[in-house]
């Protein structure tokens, strides 16, 4: 293998090449900062991944202001409200009667194939598969960033590093163990997932509560549907053939629901663990972290995607002050106002965690604590008006 390191510079090296890197890039592109995205997985792979698409409405913003937001406007879907349900029976919390505001169901896929095209019409520099990337000297004003790509060792000089790759990634490792604080909480159940080319059941999301389990009735677009099951971890797909997992969520939505939902093949199955997860501080340096790299949520509140935007939007307003105006206010309070934001909408994926879900452990009265909690919303204007609050999007 060729060992030499040929080595080139840039303002910003982002590393990962998911829809929070590449968001960053175009944002910054657009406001005249360069930048390098490095990847580890193929373009394929990364476009191969499914994931959730509710889109708060400040996520819808930014995306308008990245220049990608045209094929989400025609193609996505408008939410007012999502469905409750209680032991097979529902109410509705409208969005758009409490707050004016509403969300937009649009596939991450298709979101980065989105951010993909419009990276590769303004030349944006994207290397996929590389490995071996080790962050160094982020605490000094020179950081720079080793890696192997097509078997060659390489290195990019730069001004300041983003890490927007992932729970595993090395950004936020890279930050000392004496300096970076972790919490989490991991549950002990996951969401056996199903993705059918079939109608949605609802033109709205269906989050129900039953005796068996939590179960969510979503959708892509108008004919591919997204499902899910609460299972306990160590499930596993095999278990799930199609026929079951319909006659098990048949069982936990509500009745006029279950007679009515469009059932077929599966073309994706897959069980993913939940969990709540912050690291603080979310910058060291000239390294920042952004999305899943500093916090994880549990997909109840439909907040994973939206939070790495919001780091985004947060850490491109920082940079551009830096680079086009001389100051450095956002870069010193980038932590502590994107910390602010991720710790309530943890408060928020976890609360409705809570609510919804069934625990191994939970007593009779706790579960007499979520009735009266789900009975209570029911009822509640201020209660309903909260929740729509916290899930359309809390401002930037």
């Amino acid at each position: 293998m060729n060992t030499d390191k040929p080595s080139r510079r840039t303002q910003v090296l982002i590393i990962g090449g998911g829809p929070s890197g590449l968001l960053l890039s175009q944002l910054l592109e657009r406001s005249g900062i360069e930048t390098v995205i490095l990847e580890r997985r193929s373009r394929e792979y990364v476009l191969g991944r499914i994931r959730a698409g509710v889109l708060e409405s400040g996520t819808v913003e930014l995306l308008r202001e990245a220049g990608v937001g045209e094929r989400m406007d025609r193609e996505g879907l408008v939410h007012e409200g999502i469905y409750l349900a209680v032991s097979n029976r529902g109410f509705r919390i409208d969005f758009k009667h409490h707050t004016g505001g509403t969300v937009r169901v649009y596939g991450q896929t298709e979101l980065t194939r989105d951010l993909y095209r419009a990276r590769d019409a303004m030349g944006g520099t994207i290397l996929h598969e590389v490995d071996q990337v080790r962050i160094e000297d982020a605490d000094s004003g020179s950081p720079r960033v080793s890696f192997r790509h097509e078997g060659r060792e390489r290195r990019v000089e730069c001004d300041f590093v983003a890490g927007c790759d992932g729970f595993h990634g090395v950004g936020r490792q890279t930050i000392p163990a004496d300096v970076r604080r972790e919490f989490e909480r991991v549950y002990p159940f996951g969401w056996l997932g199903l993705l059918s080319p079939t109608p949605p059941v609802s033109e709205e999301l269906i989050y129900a509560s039953h005796e068996r389990g939590f179960a969510l009735c979503s959708m892509r677009n108008p004919n591919l549907s997204r499902y899910y099951l609460q299972v306990p971890l160590d499930d596993a797909t095999e278990n799930w053939p199609d026929a079951v997992f319909w006659d098990e969520l048949k069982c936990r939505i509500p009745r006029d629901a279950a007679e009515s939902i469009v059932t077929g093949a599966s073309i994706e199955k897959s069980i993913a663990p939940l969990r709540s997860f912050v690291a603080e501080p979310m910058r060291w340096g000239r390294l920042f972290l952004c999305g899943d790299a500093a916090h994880i949520v549990p997909p109840t509140g439909a907040k994973g995607l939206n939070l790495a935007a919001s780091d985004v939007y947060y850490l491109w307003q920082a940079l551009k002050q830096h680079y086009l105006d001389r100051e450095d206010e956002g870069i010193d309070t980038y932590s502590a106002r994107a910390l602010a934001r991720v710790w309530k909408a943890e408060r928020f994926s976890w609360s409705m965690t809570r609510l919804l879900h069934r625990f191994p452990d939970q007593s009779d009265f706790d579960r007499r604590m979520q009735q009266a909690e789900l009975e209570y919303l029911e009822t509640s204007v201020a209660a309903q008006a909260s929740l729509a609050e916290n899930y359309i999007g809390l401002p930037y």
